[in-house]
């Protein structure tokens, strides 16, 4: 009996439809880290469920391409003897279509799935790009979920810091300055952001799925389905024009004959190209203001920010606390913790603090090697003893009313050896070497990124991931544009900035570490800025060789846990307060 798989599905279809190979990215129409059941294809069609990615489907042969953070994972998840794995930075699609098909290859793809930059890459080879209208994928998918439905719901003016009205005229003062008739607003974030508005189509992700027009007088056209608003204010609906979501298209075509569209090369679908350019309008090209307007929070949302992790440090520390006593205890007993019970403790505390409503992401609850998987989450196959004999490694964050949270911590319970103590060190050491740095206003963040290297590259190591990336406000975990990394970025860090700071090592099938805090960017000295710690959670240092660290190193650490100790000792519990007071000594008073 033979079975079809969705990989012989799809090739069936290349076929049908005369194509030599068809793209399928990780990527819905906005553009999701994490996508709605839906919409992730890429999943569907070959296992891996990494948050970035995309499939080449060839007639005899399929390539899936992940950056470094999957590297690992990818070949946990995928039939090795099916697909071909390549990393999706250092040899891009484009780059594999030029070397390796001959000249005139059709290759199908879908113009909602696909941005501007990427089309205009893949056009430069001598392959044919095939855009496809309808949805292929979805006569093949047979069982795929319902497509997302969540109630949207109003942030209040308290919390958001600036009114919507506010928030559009200063957008369309912009549109009319540039010249632009029309903003296409593709992605959710910025959609939520101006209309003061949050989402539940994907978990942990509050934001509506819906597409905007903004013209240069104010007005806003808000495609999403109307089921979606049913619990909104007649005040805000009055002063929008819904319509659905699947009108987009034929509503730029519509307004298009002799219009300037703005669109974002990098976010928003082709599609949306095509509609404006085969109807007679222009595109300006050029990055949607909101997301640079929306990265510098107000004062407002800032101490939103200060609130919900000094909220979220005190379920850290409860957590910490309860770790510290568990793990020993049921090592003892021959019932080692597991990475899920612990997982599911810290969701526990973190629903006992006051404006909690979610995760702000999938926790990565990590032991021994699993950690050294950057996007790891465990599951009943996966699910992993937390012992004495390697680190154990958490990366969470919640879903505050007034603020995102999102942080690191390696723990070990027992001395470890020479090696781990010295890669955590270095580690370590990155850490601090760029969170304690003063930098001219306006540094892009690839042009700090070496500090958090630099202890890591003397002893020949690195770390395949980025150093920091922007956090939304009760948005996305992961917010543009702003980021640290070694990759280019244009953007400039400013105060207002809300960003991480996360170097780490990672050695595949024993071990992981990685330390995040979350930060404010501050003025500092004229024309200068730092960072200010937002975070509030203990460093574990039981693995530090102390005689590493240099006398300014020990004294912010001394400095920083002096601050979490006397921040979270009110809010943290009884049984908890002994462990956090222990947890933040002075550092010589913990060597000792």
């Amino acid at each position: 009996m033979t079975t079809t798989t969705p990989l012989s599905a799809l090739r069936s279809l290349l076929l049908a439809d005369g194509l030599d190979g068809m793209i399928v990215p990780r990527a819905d129409a906005w553009q999701s880290e994490y996508a709605a059941p839906y919409d992730d294809k890429l999943a569907w069609l070959t296992g891996f469920t990494g948050s970035a990615g995309l499939a080449l489907v060839l007639r005899e042969k399929a390539l899936i391409f992940v950056d470094g953070r999957y590297q690992v994972q990818v070949r946990e998840e995928v039939d090795l003897s099916a697909w071909e794995i390549h990393h999706l930075h250092n040899e891009p699609l484009d780059a594999w279509l030029a070397d390796n098909l001959p000249a005139g290859s059709r290759i199908g793809f879908e113009p909602m799935l696909m941005v501007n930059s990427q089309y205009e890459a893949l056009s430069a080879t001598h392959c044919a790009l095939a855009p496809m209208t309808d949805d292929p994928l979805n006569a093949l998918w047979h069982d795929r979920p319902a497509a997302p439905r969540g109630p949207v719901r109003e942030m209040p003016l308290d919390v958001a810091g600036e009114s919507s009205a506010e928030k559009r005229a200063r957008i369309a003062a912009l549109l009319a300055k540039k010249g632009a008739d029309y903003l296409a607003i593709t992605q959710p974030d910025n959609i939520a952001w101006l209309l003061n508005v949050r989402g539940a189509d994907i978990a942990m992700s509050p934001v509506p799925l819906s597409f905007a027009l903004l013209s240069h007088t104010g007005e806003v056209e808000w495609f999403i389905d109307r089921q979606k608003t049913a619990d909104l204010s007649d005040a805000l609906l009055s002063t929008l024009t819904l319509l659905p979501q699947e009108a987009l298209l034929s509503r730029v075509a519509q307004l298009a004959p002799g219009k300037r569209i703005l669109l974002d090369a990098d976010s928003a679908p082709v599609a949306l190209r095509f509609a404006a350019e085969q109807h007679g309008g222009s595109v300006l090209w050029s990055a949607d203001p909101i997301t640079f307007i929306k990265a510098k929070k107000n004062d407002v949302e800032l101490e939103g920010y200060r609130d919900s992790h000094r909220n979220d440090g005190a379920a850290w520390v409860n957590f910490l606390a309860w770790l510290a006593h568990e793990v020993p205890a049921r090592l003892a007993a021959g019932n080692p913790l597991t990475e899920l019970e612990a997982q599911a403790k810290q969701l526990t505390f973190r629903q006992q603090q006051k404006n909690f409503i979610e995760q702000s992401f999938g926790t990565i609850s990590a032991a021994a090697g699993n950690a050294a998987m950057c996007h790891y989450h465990s599951s009943e196959a996966t699910n992993t003893a937390i012992t004495s004999a390697s680190f154990y490694l958490n990366d969470s964050g919640g879903q505050y009313h007034n603020g995102t949270t999102d942080a690191t911590r390696t723990l070990a319970f027992a001395p470890l050896d020479p090696k781990r103590r010295l890669h955590y060190t270095a580690v370590l050491k990155g850490f601090l070497s760029l969170i304690t740095l003063q930098f001219p206003s306006g540094t892009c963040g690839h042009q700090i990124d070496a500090f958090a290297r630099r202890a890591l590259w003397e002893l020949g190591l690195d770390f395949d991931h980025g150093t920091g990336h922007g956090v939304g406000h009760q948005l996305l975990i992961h917010e543009a544009p702003q980021r640290i990394a070694k990759k280019v970025n244009p953007w400039p860090l400013e105060a207002g900035n809300i960003i991480t700071i996360e170097p780490g090592y990672y050695l595949g099938g024993e071990y992981g570490i990685r330390i995040e805090n979350q930060v404010e960017i501050v003025e500092s000295a004229p024309g200068f800025c730092r960072f200010a710690s937002l975070t509030l959670i203990p460093i574990d240092l039981s693995q530090v060789e102390m005689h590493l660290l240099s006398e300014q190193e020990k004294q912010w650490l001394d400095d920083y846990h002096q601050r979490v100790r006397d921040t979270l000792s009110p809010q943290v519990s009884s049984d908890a307060r002994p462990w956090l007071f222990a947890a933040t000594a002075p550092v010589r008073k913990q060597m000792g």
